[in-house]
């Protein structure tokens, strides 16, 4: 009997390791709320800079114009940055890291639960993981094997798309580029994200 009562014994305390899995999903939570409440303040003061009013501002963040304000002060200096560039002909890393998001992302709406890189896509999207090189890398091999699997069901523009970035990928511009990096690779993923379905409605349609 008390050989079973040892064994059953309830814990006194956690194992490191036990500590390390229960926590380590808590801060990727904070981790990236965190993240993306300092993309939220970036992004505003780019919207700013197109010309947008504060109201509209407020709106599209869901967050109140005093708040917005207090946001675009921060960031107010004698010497305003231009307007971010929206055209995809730029090659420094971050636009290119964003642009392979955006082409990942729809392969993996077009082809569903088939595609490669599906799961890399949903933890990049819930920040589990970073753009890091080693990251994007594995970014780009699952982009390349979903485009050979794949090459029937989605349209030649995604190829040409891909070929475009992995080139500048693999020699990236040096240039200053206004806006940080995660702007920049926020802006990216949407102006590619767009043409894309774009060259998609148009093929649907012809």
């Amino acid at each position: 009997m008390a050989r079973e009562e040892s064994t059953h014994r309830t814990p006194e305390t956690l194992t490191e390791q036990q500590a390390e899995r229960m926590l380590a999903g808590m801060n990727e939570v904070i981790r990236a709320g965190e993240e993306m409440r300092k993309l939220r303040a970036e992004m505003i003061k780019v919207f700013a800079g197109f010309g947008w009013t504060q109201e509209r501002i407020a709106q599209l963040t869901e967050m109140s114009q005093p708040a917005v304000s207090k946001q675009m002060a921060k960031g107010r200096t004698d010497d305003p940055q231009p307007p971010i560039r929206l055209s995809l002909d730029q090659y420094d890393a971050p636009w290119l890291e964003g642009r392979l998001w955006a082409l990942a992302e729809e392969i993996s709406e077009t082809v569903h639960e088939t595609a490669c890189c599906t799961r890399y896509v949903t933890a990049l999207a819930r920040g589990r993981k970073r753009f890091t090189p080693q990251n994007v890398d594995a970014l780009r091999r699952l982009v390349e094997e979903d485009l050979r699997l794949h090459r029937a069901e989605l349209p030649a523009g995604y190829r040409a798309a891909y070929d475009e970035i992995s080139r500048g990928l693999d020699i990236p511009s040096k240039v200053t580029a206004t806006g940080s990096a995660s702007v920049r690779r926020s802006l990216a993923h949407q102006v590619q994200r767009a043409l894309l379905q774009g060259d998609e409605s148009s093929r649907k349609s012809g």
